[in-house]
């Protein structure tokens, strides 16, 4: 995790060097600063494992953010991919859920069946719910995302065993 004195320090090597971008992993964690250009403020993307604390020390540091956006698996960290498994991915930005509501049964776990239509998660995105459709028949193989994790557009959900 990167502390905002180290974030400010960037920031300020970047600005005073040739350097167009600076991009810093660390401990699960990503720091991207962006030179700006003659119509844009500096640019400062962070990840981390805990998004809030990481995007509370950009938003200090720089006067434009984006948002800080979830850590996508390694290949190396992924479950090896038969060749046969479908992917449902996500069609959005947004924040992962995998129950209707706190507390209720997930929709769908390791080694549940789906149907085309089966709902098998919500991703909320600027703050609808949107509920995310299995598209095949078959059977859950793994759950590639946490209840609560911020996912990229495109990024593998689940893997599903057609039938």
């Amino acid at each position: 995790m990167f502390k905002l004195s180290e974030i400010k320090e960037l920031i300020k090597l970047i600005d005073e060097s040739s350097l167009q971008e600076l991009e810093i992993e660390n401990e699960g964690s990503r720091l991207f600063i962006r030179k700006p250009n003659k119509t844009e403020s500096v640019i400062v993307s962070s990840v981390s494992a805990q998004p809030s604390y990481a995007q509370a020390a950009v938003q200090q540091a720089a006067p434009v953010v984006q948002a800080a956006a979830p850590s996508v698996p390694a290949a190396d960290k992924l479950p090896a991919v038969d060749s046969n498994l479908h992917t449902i991915a996500s069609p959005m930005v947004g924040t992962f859920y995998e129950a209707p509501s706190p507390g209720a049964a997930a929709f769908v776990a390791k080694g549940s069946k789906v149907k085309e239509k089966s709902v098998v998660c919500i991703i909320e995105a600027m703050k609808l719910m949107n509920e995310i459709e299995a598209e095949i028949k078959g059977e859950i193989v793994e759950v590639l995302v946490e209840n609560g994790q911020l996912v990229e557009y495109g990024q593998p959900l689940f893997l599903v065993r057609p039938e």
